[in-house]
């Protein structure tokens, strides 16, 4: 029997690594943990997740601040954002988190770390920092990196990523954000209530193309009405580096356009990190899309298996460490286990946030499902309205026998709402559970109970109904009417 240094390799140190790394080691198995970076946590810790939620919250205590009498409160006059002690509050909340994806952590847990870019030699062994190493298993979970642009001038221009965007020593007069996906909406709304002029350009008519264009309107809406200017359907064709910043060229309906910025944010997609990985080597099938499995997460080459970003699919940390857990059952437990991802929950946290689980309408017609649309608007949420924020809906969309094939949330509080569908629709709750259960009032989670209460109200009182309560207890009907 061939001996192997570790019982199983870990590629990258970031959600779906560390689940993996952290769940084999405490249940017996030899691990090997390789991470390129200086520190655990990968790029949601250091340059995408927690800095970014953590700049978030930080322009929205400003942004209240600053609007202080919308909530009856006098008006305050404030001094400018210090970017630095922004940036210092981003890296102490870092560093705190950063304790818990910490070698010291995970070698109390029993797993060997070593830093290093890691290059297969063969389909058990890899080389790094000048060594060789071997496992009976492998699990690639590199993750993934800014999605360069073939965009004319884009490399002279020196233009900032998720990577740098975080350790500005000034805040930007103006920025132009490059993508009008989660990220760059984010951003943009994150840096204009700073005090940034924002500008988003964007290829789609729409930001948040993934989402049902009426609720990424919702969205869209807020921005403006934060002064965050919109270039839609427009076709980047050259950047300009000129003495105090850069200019931006864009075609729209065939005319040429010109726009100017201190900054430059591309945040137009992400793309699988394999480059360095050498997965020739190890018969590793992948292209630019991302690494090649089965539904087990086994690649073509049985005993290497691939987790989170490098997959190339659905780019979020929660769906990393859910795969984390379907490659530990499959190559610790030995148990056939395969990904699903029906519910799978995601949220881009603009303000109002826009959740989503499962199907979108746009995703149902495209499938061509028979549907239906329930929709409840916040304005008819009370606590919403002592927030001051009733602006959103939520939108289910159900199927030809009225069972859920998704939810959409766009509104105050919208990723801790989808929680409860979540819950609900993995454990295969009907809508009639959620709709009696008991919600605690005011709360903007009674929406839930609201929306799932009118697809069953569409029932219980219905003409046929009332006939047949009438005929059988001889109630009389309305006791007014509107002339």
């Amino acid at each position: 029997m061939t001996q192997y240094d570790y019982d199983i390799g870990v590629i990258g140190g970031g959600a779906a690594g560390l689940t993996v790394a952290s769940g084999a080691s405490q249940l017996g198995v030899k691990t090997l943990l390789i991470e390129k970076e200086p520190k655990l946590g990968g790029d949601c810790l250091h340059y995408g997740c927690v800095p970014s939620k953590t700049l978030i919250k930080t322009a929205s205590v400003y942004h209240q601040m600053r609007n202080a009498s919308r909530y009856g409160l006098p008006d305050v006059e404030l001094p400018p954002v210090d970017m630095s002690q922004v940036n210092a509050r981003i890296q102490a909340v870092i560093d705190t988190i950063q304790v818990h994806d910490s070698e010291e952590r995970f070698c109390g847990l029993g797993v060997k770390v070593d830093f290093g870019e890691a290059e297969f030699v063969d389909e058990h062994v890899v080389e790094y920092g000048g060594k060789r190493v071997s496992a009976k298993y492998w699990v690639l979970a590199t993750g993934s990196e800014p999605v360069p642009l073939p965009i004319p001038g884009l490399e002279e221009v020196g233009y900032l990523t998720n990577r740098d965007v975080f350790c500005l020593k000034e805040l930007p007069t103006s920025l132009i954000v490059v993508g009008g996906g989660p990220i760059g909406c984010e951003m943009a709304q994150a840096f204009a209530r700073l005090g940034t002029d924002v500008r988003i350009l964007q290829r789609n008519c729409q930001v948040l193309t993934a989402e049902d264009e009426d609720m990424a309107e919702v969205v869209q809406d807020g921005l403006k009405s934060e002064g965050v200017k919109l270039d839609l359907c427009a076709n980047t064709r050259e950047i300009r580096k000129v003495s105090d910043g850069v200019e931006v060229v864009y075609e729209r309906d065939g005319e040429i356009h010109v726009i100017k910025a201190e900054k430059l944010l591309v945040a137009a997609g992400r793309t699988p990190s394999v480059g360095s990985l050498k997965l020739e080597n190890a018969g590793v099938d992948y292209d630019k899309r991302g690494v090649k499995t089965d539904l087990r997460l086994r690649t073509n080459q049985k005993h290497i298996f691939a987790a989170g970003d490098v997959l190339g699919k659905y780019q979020f940390t929660h769906a990393a460490g859910y795969e984390g857990g379907i490659v530990i059952s499959n190559a610790v437990f030995r148990l056939p286990r395969k990904v699903d991802y029906t519910w799978l929950p995601w949220c881009t946290y603009t303000e109002p946030e826009l959740a989503s689980v499962g199907m979108n309408e746009k995703a149902a017609k495209k499938a061509g499902l028979e549907y239906t649309i329930w929709e409840e608007d916040f304005a008819g949420n009370d606590r919403a309205q002592a927030e001051g924020k009733p602006g959103g809906k939520i939108k289910l969309v159900l199927d030809k026998k009225e069972k859920p094939l998704g939810v959409q949330i766009v509104g105050v509080h919208a990723g801790e709402l989808a929680a409860e569908w979540v819950a609900m629709l993995n454990s295969k709750t009907g809508l009639s559970t959620l709709a009696s259960a008991m919600h605690p009032y005011p709360t903007v989670s009674e929406i839930n109970k609201r929306v799932a209460g009118k697809v069953l109200s569409s029932k219980i009182f219905s003409e046929k109904v009332r006939k047949t309560l009438g005929f059988i207890f001889d109630y009389k009907g309305r006791a007014c009417t509107l002339d």
